[in-house]
């Protein structure tokens, strides 16, 4: 039996006792997709991706900054399309999907957030440090590139500016 072959063998198996669970319809390498206007919980996202078979979890946060090209940044306000979150879990199903992920979690915030604040956090679980940290940076980089939330700078001499908005 190939990898691939044992990997979707392994994952049938965790979605038949999945859902064998009463009222679960809990994904099994999905675990956690959110967008929403409370703090992210980076600490519920890595539990989120424990797996048994990981070798690796790796977890990114975006977090405000307070600066941006040279402009002190005073806070971000984020705001979301009403799709955003279905957006968002096409996005994380897609990356599920790949073999070798073994769990993922993914959130973003809408709202506004504070320098510190966490904006975006992935989590991924696969076998191996590289693939995690390979299939991580992807899933960020494709969220930046379709989920549609856009970013409101506010700078410290009052002014403010629209980043990534159509």
């Amino acid at each position: 039996m190939s990898e691939f072959s044992m990997e979707k063998a392994a994952r049938a198996e965790v979605a038949n006792a999945v859902a064998e669970t009463p009222g679960s319809d809990v994904d099994p390498v999905l675990r956690m997709v959110s967008v929403s206007s409370g703090p992210i919980e980076t600490s519920v996202h890595e539990a989120a991706v424990e797996h048994v078979r990981a070798g690796a979890r790796v977890l990114f946060c975006g977090v405000v900054r307070e600066h941006d090209h040279g402009r002190d940044v005073v806070e971000l306000e984020y705001q979301g399309h009403p799709s955003a979150e279905q957006v968002l879990t096409d996005v994380a199903t897609e990356f599920a999907a790949e073999p070798g992920v073994l769990a993922l979690a993914v959130s973003h915030r809408v709202g506004v957030l504070a320098v510190g604040d966490v904006a975006l956090v992935a989590a991924v679980a696969t076998a191996h440090r590289q693939e995690a940290f390979d299939v991580c940076g992807r899933l960020v980089d494709e969220v930046k590139r379709r989920l549609p939330i856009w970013k409101r700078q506010m700078f410290t001499d009052g002014t403010d500016e629209w980043v990534n908005c159509p």
